[in-house]
């Protein structure tokens, strides 16, 4: 289980980027991006295929944020985790989330062996504070049962 401290040093960042915004409405990279610049939040979309997110810049890769982010939420598939997890490794990124199902244990270990600080396995919107409508309630239960970080 992720400790409370991996995600309490996560959200000491100030600048993150979310590897995994998309064209397709519906995918979860897109509400985290949105709702990191609702809350305020500094924020980079990065897809390889797009040119701009919600009228920002997209990014191709980690590469090209180099020296602007602090921290990377991957939202990409576990094929691909340890890919990005690599890059970021490669521009001093020390701090990834690896969103629910986005994981791969290639990727969990590289981040060990590099002292990266990882989150896997953890809604990244139930920490994103203020928490508010589903994500709240999303964690409220985890609380209950037992699953929540400590």
């Amino acid at each position: 289980m992720t400790s409370k401290k991996a995600i309490q040093d996560f959200f000491t960042n100030k600048n993150y980027a979310v590897v995994g915004v998309s064209r397709k409405s519906t995918k979860f990279g897109n509400a985290i991006y949105k709702e990191f610049k609702k809350k305020g939040i500094n924020v980079y979309g990065v897809n390889p295929n797009m040119e701009s997110f919600e009228g920002d810049k997209c990014y191709g890769n980690l590469k090209e944020l180099q020296g602007k982010i602090d921290a990377v939420i991957n939202v990409v598939s576990p094929l691909q985790t340890l890919e990005v997890v690599r890059a970021a490794n490669e521009i001093g990124v020390k701090n990834i989330w690896m969103q629910q199902g986005s994981e791969s244990d290639e990727a969990i270990e590289y981040c060990k062996e590099k002292g990266i600080n990882e989150v896997h396995k953890e809604c990244v919107l139930m920490f994103t504070e203020p928490v508010k409508s589903i994500h709240k309630v999303h964690k409220w239960i985890w609380k209950v049962v037992g699953k929540l970080p400590n």
